[in-house]
């Protein structure tokens, strides 16, 4: 994993967005992101859920930016709601054929992100969603 860019939980936006240009790892639980795009990720984990395109997705706001994007290009963001139930409650075996099927999706593009490492870092993601959605807290990224 690379040192760029975290999803983490947090009580309120207002509480994510404190984060901004600076890793949240201080004052909440993460998980560090990879050699990939957490915004595109995050709509491509949840159209392989739910059947919906990642383009119908971003369409409709998906993910929803929380702070202006500045010249830095540093910025945070909110996990969908379903994304994160879904993180939060999907069986292990599902988990593992959506990010599985996500590696695949990453390699036709050109990245190489091995199907252990898929299902590893989405199975922390999806620990984190559980804990997140029983403190009533939400997932969000920060990236910097």
């Amino acid at each position: 994993m690379d040192d760029w860019a975290d999803f983490f939980s947090a009580p309120d936006d207002n509480s994510a967005a404190a984060v901004k240009g600076f890793s949240p790892r201080r004052a909440f639980k993460i998980v560090p992101v990879g050699i990939y795009d957490p915004a595109d990720a995050a709509v491509e984990w949840e159209g392989l859920f739910t059947g919906d395109s990642p383009q119908e997705l971003m369409r409709a706001g998906e993910p929803q930016v929380l702070t202006e994007v500045a010249n830095d290009g540093c910025y945070v963001f909110v996990i969908s709601e379903r994304l994160q139930t879904l993180l939060a409650t999907e069986d292990p075996l599902r988990l593992e054929d959506v990010a599985r099927r996500w590696s695949r999706l990453r390699r036709t593009d050109g990245e190489f992100i091995e199907e252990s490492e898929a299902v590893n870092h989405l199975a922390e993601l999806a620990s984190l969603a559980r804990t997140a959605t029983g403190q009533g807290a939400r997932l969000y990224c920060s990236v910097r």
